[in-house]
């Protein structure tokens, strides 16, 4: 097997079990099992759980947001464009599995521990706040309404992951609008 077909097998498994039970209850043989992948090519790939857990990070942030951006970009106006995060956070809070924010639950329960999963949390943070950032120049706000819609945003994510409820999406979305309408 290709070390990029293993990488990309591994990542896969790691990624469903990571974010469907939790990083800290799932280990690497259970890995090994899941993609098919041997646990010496594994530990080749990956030398430890935790470079594991962090390319497993990197990995989702580049297609969250990817998925996140190709959705908001469809909207006509920039304004729109902001509120459409929202109406996207309620669509992926309503997927089946949807199990919160895999960078919140990473920090949750590896933050303080390891410096690469905090690192790969943080990164994840920032680029989406700078995401927001960019939304909010091309509608010509004030730039302090990107820092409040990304408390926003993450505020719907926290409470969703642990309500298992899209209305956070909706009420964050709502709060939101009534932000753009205070400029």
């Amino acid at each position: 097997m290709d070390s990029a077909v293993a990488r990309e097998q591994a990542l896969d498994a790691a990624e469903e079990l990571f974010y469907g039970r939790g990083i800290q209850s799932v280990g690497m043989d259970e890995i090994r099992g899941a993609s098919g992948v041997s646990l010496k090519r594994l530990y080749q790939l990956f030398p430890s759980k935790e470079q594991l857990v962090e390319a497993y990070l990197e990995r989702r942030d580049v297609r969250w947001r990817g998925r996140l951006a190709e959705f908001v970009e469809r909207r006509e106006g920039p304004e729109a464009r902001i509120l459409a995060v929202f109406d996207w956070l309620e669509l992926w809070f309503g997927e089946d599995g949807f199990r919160g924010c895999a960078w919140m639950n990473s920090y949750g329960e590896l933050g303080t521990s390891s410096t690469r999963v905090a690192a790969q949390v943080r990164a994840h943070k920032r680029a989406f706040r700078e995401y927001l950032a960019g939304l909010v120049a091309d509608a010509a706000l004030p730039g302090a309404r990107a820092g409040q819609l990304f408390l926003l945003a993450e505020g719907a994510m926290a409470t969703a992951g642990i309500t298992r409820s899209t209305e956070p999406a909706r009420e964050a979305r709502e709060a939101a609008r009534l932000l753009l309408r205070a400029c």
